[in-house]
């Protein structure tokens, strides 16, 4: 994170799980951090931006209630939702670039996952992050996406 412009926090998965009912609390935790680095560098242009989402409904207030002043994205927990709002405050950060529309990003999705789904086969589970990232790049082209 600390090398990375944006950095983009979902809180639908802090419930708990399994018999000891154990929330995992990474996503607050590394909000918290980005919210650090926001705080702690002067220039504004080099400053830390981060995005927030939750799900509609959720009670993220009682455990995160320091978030009260902060107005975060609700999605209802599905793609259909979540990809739109993180595309639209992409498009709003000062150094955007022209961004595909939602729509044409999820009609990628299918391709894009069969195709990372074989390929992480090939590499036995260990797909490096460049193959990736090669992988959107290509399936966007084909679908003329970006």
């Amino acid at each position: 994170m600390l090398a990375s412009k944006y950095s983009i926090h979902d809180l639908s998965r802090c419930q708990g799980d399994a018999n000891e009912n154990l929330a995992r609390f990474n996503m607050p935790l590394e909000l918290g951090i980005a919210l650090a680095l926001r705080l702690v560098e002067r220039d504004e242009r080099a400053q830390h931006d981060w995005f927030l989402l939750v799900p509609r409904g959720h009670s993220y207030q009682k455990f995160v209630s320091d978030l009260a002043g902060f107005d975060p994205c609700q999605h209802d927990g599905t793609v259909e939702t979540a990809v739109p709002a993180v595309m639209s405050w992409l498009a709003t950060r000062p150094d955007s670039i022209v961004v595909p529309t939602p729509a044409s990003v999820l009609a990628c999705l299918p391709a894009f996952e069969i195709t990372v789904e074989l390929t992480q086969a090939q590499w036995h589970g260990q797909l490096p992050w460049v193959n990736l990232l090669g992988i959107a790049h290509r399936i966007a082209k084909r679908l003329q996406v970006g």
